[in-house]
């Protein structure tokens, strides 16, 4: 069966009526996508942003009167803002494809360091004798594919093969599906704790932890406030470089003496700011390494 897309340039103050209007039609699936490739990287706490030119579509399982629902669509607008012309509507019809089938297969099996791969759930692992996370892409952010994520997980799998990680407990700040965590206990840590403000964010990270035979005791979850103020041996956070600069004191004051750090989430330019605020908390902090215009900062506390 096919299926009816609608699709329209909007601005961002005008995404958010248009996504209603198109609900309200019945449209099964909306979808946002940059019409520039201009991304964002660092939103404002608590804001949804918007490209500038938004393409804003919706999916339709039902092909008959579509003149009558954009019609009705463009009378809806001019009732909520009066005086602005609702933007542009295009409609195609879509072939009937195995949407789910096609999103599994842009997910594949991806190594990281020398001997931890991130196996999503419906591949068998490349190499068996490997380590081995498994994870399928979901809500919480973390599945290997970004730089960010990818710096951190071969850092963890470096401690391992330098047997730094063997036996040590390590925190997570901002853990999102739990996959640091996870590696670092797979990789041979005894202990993981990790933070999140988000419950999605605990909720998979316990989820992924269960998927991958990762013991309950071995692996506690907290809010932030709820977070006892242990130090660490290893101690990572791959979040932004705003609350990574706000939260330098607490964060670094969880790297236990000698202990590892690793932070990311951070643009290049924004490099200098997060060393400083870390250097001033008592660290040592190593050259950054860099991918993507995405940064991993290293330190110890000596």
């Amino acid at each position: 069966m096919p299926w009816l897309q609608l699709k329209a340039h909007v601005a961002p103050d005008q995404a958010e009526l248009l996504e209603e209007l198109l609900v309200d039609e019945g449209a099964t699936a909306i979808g946002l996508q940059d019409a520039q490739d201009d991304p964002v990287f660092e939103p404002e706490r608590g804001t949804t942003p918007l490209w500038q030119d938004t393409i804003l579509t919706g999916l339709y399982d039902d092909l008959e009167g579509i003149d009558a629902m954009l019609a009705r669509i463009e009378a809806a607008w001019a009732e909520r803002v009066p005086g602005e012309a609702c933007p542009t509507i295009e409609y195609e019809l879509l072939a009937d494809r195995d949407w789910e089938r096609e999103w599994m297969d842009d997910f594949h099996p991806l190594q990281m360091g020398e001997r931890l791969w991130i196996v999503p759930s419906w591949h068998t692992p490349p190499h068996a004798e490997a380590v081995n996370l498994i994870l399928d892409p979901g809500l919480a952010f973390g599945t290997g594919t970004h730089p960010t994520t990818a710096l951190c997980l071969e850092w963890l799998d470096g401690l391992a093969v330098a047997g730094e990680l063997e036996g040590k407990q390590v925190l997570d700040v901002g853990c999102g599906s739990g996959i640091l965590a996870i590696a670092a206990l797979k990789l041979g840590a005894t202990h993981a704790d990790g933070t999140d403000i988000d419950p999605q964010a605990l909720q998979a990270s316990r989820d992924n932890a269960e998927r991958n035979a990762i013991a309950a005791e071995a692996f506690d979850l907290y809010y932030p406030e709820q977070l006892a103020p242990n130090t660490y041996p290893v101690v990572i956070a791959n979040i932004l470089a705003g609350p990574l600069t706000e939260l330098a004191p607490t964060i670094a004051g969880h790297v236990a003496s000698q202990g590892r750090l690793a932070l990311s989430g951070i643009l290049a330019n924004q490099a200098d700011e997060v060393l400083d605020a870390y250097r001033a908390e008592g660290l040592s902090m190593d050259e950054p390494v860099i991918r993507e215009g995405w940064v991993r900062l290293t330190g110890k506390r000596p």
